[in-house]
């Protein structure tokens, strides 16, 4: 836009500024000065200023309460895998004692399994050595009537001493066998 030279003699200037006051948007650009050294007297700026510090405060204290939390977990976590180390340990101690008494149990079992068994063939042996003894003092026993019976036929009968050394004989010889 070109401004032509005025003939008043204020040249330029003077066209210039009717040209402005007579430009609607020069009133537009000084209301926007005005607005906004009206807000700056109002102190807006400072309060917006103020805002937005307040506001990156307050994000920087979450920022902060987040990383503490973070690092909280983290610790815990840490703690929980710990704890989770030390009851698997504890678990595995407690299967390879379990192992270890059973093997314990079984030995002594076994051991006192045989010990029973050894009990109950002595008892056995000393029931059969019983009846044994037993059965041999039956034996004696019937030698002997046997014995006196044999006598008492050879005194009832008056037996010559030929025939009653051969009666004793067959007798001895009988009980004999029968001791055997």
């Amino acid at each position: 836009m070109r401004i032509a030279p005025s003939e008043d003699g204020y040249g330029a200037e003077t066209d210039l500024v009717t040209y402005l006051l007579g430009d609607p948007s020069f009133y537009a650009f000084l209301a926007l000065i005005a607005f906004f050294v009206l807000l700056a007297y109002l102190g807006v700026f400072k309060t917006i200023a103020k805002s937005l510090d307040d506001r990156a405060d307050a994000i920087k204290t979450e920022l902060d309460d987040a990383k503490r939390l973070r690092e909280e977990a983290a610790e815990l976590l840490a703690s929980y895998q710990r704890k989770q180390r030390e009851a698997e340990a504890e678990a595995e101690s407690i299967i390879a004692q379990a192992k270890a008494e059973a093997k314990i149990l079984k030995e002594e079992s076994r051991k006192e399994l045989t010990d029973r068994l050894e009990r109950r063939a002595a008892m056995a042996e000393q029931r059969i050595a019983q009846a044994e003894a037993q059965a041999a003092a039956e034996v004696k026993a019937a030698a002997a009537e046997l014995a006196a019976a044999a006598a008492e036929d050879i005194l009832k009968t008056k037996l010559k001493k030929t025939d009653l050394n051969k009666i004793v004989d067959a007798d001895i010889k009988v009980a004999g066998d029968r001791l055997n």
